[in-house]
């Protein structure tokens, strides 16, 4: 069945864009150091492109964000100049075809001060969506107690998080015979959440909705391992006055490279179809497997149109509007 047959108005939430200026910025060298076989096409990626791959599979949004390397290459200033540059780049994209395109804004982080200035530039100014975040920076996760007040300021505005995948400096050099993404991006994903939980950040900042990519990484495998850490360590009982498990199963994830029969079955296991978001990885990764996948994973109507596109629009109404 072709992909623009069922449910032809999916909100893609995990889509990227490649700004001339980030490119030049962010070099080939380090977008595809963590997968040094990529191909290429992404470096020739523009809105065009990105509508007219939409249009073939069905999507009739696409939340777009920065993807690794992120905006952050050891420099604060020219983090906060990256940033911008993008973030005024997407919302130029969004109000240039409307209703196609949502943003997710980047922050520079770690300076903590200037990513605030930016949450407030993106998300008053631009009218953002929410923003990106990478799962690390230089060996720090987000449960770091210093981006502490990025958490609390996005919880005050009652924020959409989404949280991209990288690899962290500490497993780059790791040697297995294949790419570093492979491996620590869904390992990342896992750490970030982990750092989130026992940090206390979840039960803290309880009004941000937060998006994990590609079916949270490792998580639904050791979710319930993860759980039990209270039991070893029990100071950390504290920080999940819920239970683990509980957190656990508030987030939301895309299913980005998590469509699979092992994959899927296995998220379904950890949350409700009502926290599973849709998302493709375009241009990194097309469409068309993710969909294929899915369409052949035994789900029922209403259940399949949730994950496409209700979902979605529980965290941005707005795309339903028109």
């Amino acid at each position: 069945m072709p992909a623009n047959e069922i449910n032809p108005r999916r909100i893609d939430v995990h889509h990227h864009l490649m700004p001339p200026a980030y490119v030049k910025d962010a070099t080939p060298e380090r977008i595809f150091r963590d997968s040094p076989g990529q191909l290429r096409g992404p470096l020739e990626w523009t809105p065009e492109r990105s509508i007219e791959e939409m249009d073939r599979c069905g999507i009739a949004t696409s939340i777009t964000s920065i993807a690794t390397p992120g905006v952050w290459f050891g420099d604060d200033a020219a983090a906060r100049r990256i940033a911008r540059e993008c973030n005024e780049y997407a919302a130029r994209m969004a109000v240039d075809h409307p209703g196609r395109f949502g943003v997710f804004a980047s922050l520079p982080l770690p300076d903590v001060d200037a990513s605030l200035r930016e949450i407030e530039f993106a998300l008053d100014t631009l009218d953002a969506d929410g923003v990106v975040l990478m799962t690390s920076l230089r060996d720090r996760w987000p449960g770091d107690k210093a981006f502490a007040p990025v958490f609390d300021e996005l919880n005050r505005r009652k924020a959409v998080v989404y949280v991209h995948p990288t690899v962290p400096e500490c497993c780059r050099n790791l040697s297995v015979g294949v790419a570093p993404a492979t491996i620590e991006f869904p390992m990342d994903t896992t750490r970030a959440i982990v750092s989130l939980l026992y940090s206390g950040t979840f039960v803290r900042c309880a009004d941000i909705r937060f998006i994990f990519s590609h079916g949270g990484g490792m998580l639904p495998f050791v979710a319930e391992r993860i759980s039990r850490a209270p039991v070893m360590e029990p100071a950390l009982a504290a920080s999940v006055p819920n239970g683990a498990m509980h957190e656990l199963k508030r987030l939301y994830y895309e299913i980005a490279s998590a469509t699979s029969p092992m994959a899927l079955a296995s998220l379904l296991q950890l949350v409700a179809t009502t926290q599973v978001l849709f998302g493709t990885d375009y241009p990194f990764r097309r469409a068309a497997p993710t969909l294929e996948q899915l369409a052949s994973y035994a789900l029922t109507v209403a259940d399949r149109a949730a994950i496409e596109r209700n979902n979605a629009l529980g965290l941005f109404p707005r795309f339903g509007r028109g």
